[in-house]
This record gives C-alpha cells, sequence and structure tokens, in this order.
C-alpha cells in the first residue's frame, strides 16, 4: 500500500469534524472521497497533505508522516480556485516546484512543456494566469501540481468552481491525464458522477466516517444503507415486498428517477402529475394505477423529450433495471 489512514480523527474544540477514519491507497491508484457538504471529506484530505492537526496515524509505504511537514511529504495539492500566482506567467506558475527542488533550467523547460501539452495549453506558456479561463486556470493548477512528480495528488473540489458542462468535459479530460500519468490520487467531491468519472474506488463519507468504500459499480447498484442510496440519487425507497411486487425483485431497493421509463408495452399503468424538461429527457411524476400494494403511489419516471405526456394522461411503463439499487 502507498498510503494508509489509520483511525484518523480531527476536531474542532468540541467538535468531531472526522471521526476514526481508515483508508488505503496503492500506488498507481485513484480514490474519490464523496459525500455532501460539511461531511469532513475536505477536513481528512488536509490531514493527509499535513495541513491539519490529526489523531491517529497517516503513512506512507510505512513510514509514519506525523512529524513530516507539508512541503517534505512529496504530495501535490489542487484546491477549488487553483490558488494560482498572478504574477508569473503559465509557465511560471508550473514550473514553481521544479524551481524549488533546484531543477536545472533546460530540464525544467522540458518538463513543462511536457505538462502544458499534456494539459492541452501547448503553447500558453507566457500567457499571464489571469487572462486564462477558469477551465484553463484549473488545468494550469493540474500541470503545476504534477510537475515535480508528487507521490501522491490530493485534489479538494478542483472542479466545482466551474460550469457543469466545462466540470463534465474537464471531468474527462482529468480522467485521461491521472490514467496517462499513472498518479496516485485522492480527490474529494461532492459530485457523484464526478467521482465516479475519476476513480478507480469511491469512499462515501457521511457526518465524519466513511460508510462505505467500492469500485463505482458496485456502489452506484449497492449502496450501504438508505441515506447513501438516496444521496446517490435515489428519491423512492421500497420495502422488499413492495419491491417485490412492482420489480420482482425480493429485497430492500432505491429508485432513481431513470428506473421507470415510459413504454406502451410496458406492464405498469400510471397517471402522469407533473413533467419537467431536462437536457436530454423529460422528467415526470406519476401515480400509479392498478399496481397492488403499490397502487396510489407517486413516483418519479423518464419520457423522450419527442412528444412527451401531459399531466392528466395516462401512461404505461417499464422498468429499466439500470437505475434500481439494491440497499445494504
Amino acid at each position: 500500500m502507498a498510503l494508509r489512514v489509520d483511525g484518523v480523527s480531527v476536531r474542532y474544540g468540541a467538535v468531531t469534524a472526522v471521526s476514526g477514519v481508515d483508508l488505503r491507497i496503492a500506488d498507481g491508484e485513484v480514490v474519490a472521497l464523496l459525500g455532501p457538504s460539511g461531511c469532513g471529506k475536505s477536513t481528512l484530505l488536509r490531514a493527509v497533505a499535513g495541513l491539519e492537526p490529526c489523531d491517529g496515524v497517516v503513512s506512507w509505504d510505512g513510514v509514519d508522516l506525523a512529524g513530516t511537514p507539508v512541503h517534505r511529504r512529496g504530495f501535490g495539492l489542487v484546491f477549488q480556485d487553483g490558488q494560482l500566482f498572478p504574477h508569473r506567467d503559465v509557465a511560471g506558475n508550473v514550473a514553481f516546484g521544479l524551481r524549488m527542488r533546484r531543477v536545472e533550467r533546460e530540464a525544467r523547460e522540458k518538463r513543462v512543456a511536457e505538462l502544458l501539452e499534456l494539459v492541452g495549453l501547448a503553447g500558453y506558456g507566457r500567457r499571464r494566469v489571469t487572462e486564462l479561463s477558469g477551465g484553463e486556470q484549473q488545468r494550469v493548477a493540474l500541470a503545476r501540481a504534477l510537475a515535480p512528480r508528487p507521490k501522491l495528488l490530493l485534489l479538494d473540489e478542483p472542479l466545482s468552481a466551474l460550469d457543469r458542462a466545462l466540470r463534465e468535459q474537464l471531468a474527462v479530460d482529468l480522467a485521461r491525464l491521472l490514467r496517462e500519468t499513472g498518479a496516485t490520487a485522492l480527490v474529494v467531491t461532492h459530485d457523484h458522477d464526478e467521482a465516479f468519472t475519476l476513480a478507480d474506488r469511491v469512499a462515501v463519507m457521511r457526518a465524519g466516517r466513511i460508510v462505505q468504500v467500492g469500485v463505482p459499480t458496485d456502489v452506484w447498484r449497492r449502496p450501504a444503507d438508505v441515506e447513501t442510496a438516496r444521496f446517490l440519487g435515489c428519491g423512492k425507497v421500497l420495502a422488499a415486498e413492495a419491491a417485490s411486487a412492482l420489480l420482482g425483485v425480493a429485497a430492500r431497493v432505491g429508485l432513481r428517477a431513470t428506473a421507470l421509463h415510459v413504454d406502451r408495452a410496458g406492464g405498469i399503468e400510471a397517471e402522469v402529475l407533473e413533467r419537467v424538461h431536462r437536457r436530454d429527457h423529460v422528467r415526470l411524476l406519476v401515480r400509479l394505477t392498478g399496481s397492488g400494494m403499490v397502487e396510489g403511489e407517486e413516483f418519479e419516471a423518464v419520457a423522450p423529450v419527442a412528444e412527451p405526456p401531459s399531466p392528466g394522461d395516462r401512461v404505461r411503463l417499464s422498468v429499466d433495471h439500470d437505475g434500481v439499487a439494491i440497499i445494504g
């Protein structure tokens, strides 16, 4: 194991922000700390970085880092706002860590050019960072963090300040960048789409504790408990008996909005109560009719953008099991 976190807690007076967390990150692995705002995930990252005092042990390859200051841990940090140096140009920002390590000029310039190419900013070296867009500034921040070849890359909500479309594109680019560089990384995010795009494993955090760790598909399909299921988009939770009657699944389940979809050949009858247009589908609120023990209950469903049903319409629905999560 490259990074070990054993029984780490962080307290601010009487408030416990992180409570007894254990976590492992292997060489070359990307782990996402996923959870709602205020759950302690950024505090845990800062404890790993050495920016927050903590109880417990943070170690690298078996060496306890308790006595190692931030600048000697060999970790790279990227924060939400990038924290670039406004008085330096792009190349000067990327080269900063290399200068601190006294890397010779020729090798430094070669590494800067290599990284700017990698993050899609070739030719930007002499630009002022204040002239860049938000997405371009975050690319510079990533290149700067990667320049000294850190043992561990720590990213704290690196994309959250960007608009949705740019965030989605940069998440794809960042996932490629992490793979191509073979980086070992811990990424903090509240966005499960982002976490599942970037990470080899996801650690779901709530109220200062890690409640589930697993590969993205397992976490998505089998959330550990109801609260985790709801956080991951399951707006409706059914007890095993109701799930068996409606879905043929004899387990407690969480249903995402995509679990039911309009289908003329579907076996579930419903009445449309509300509809909302989204980018690529229409979100419906429906009331089931003629469905036994769940008759009269309200569910979310989806319909195609072309000719969606209106409130008051009767529709038939089918189940898309990709939208169904088995809880526990």
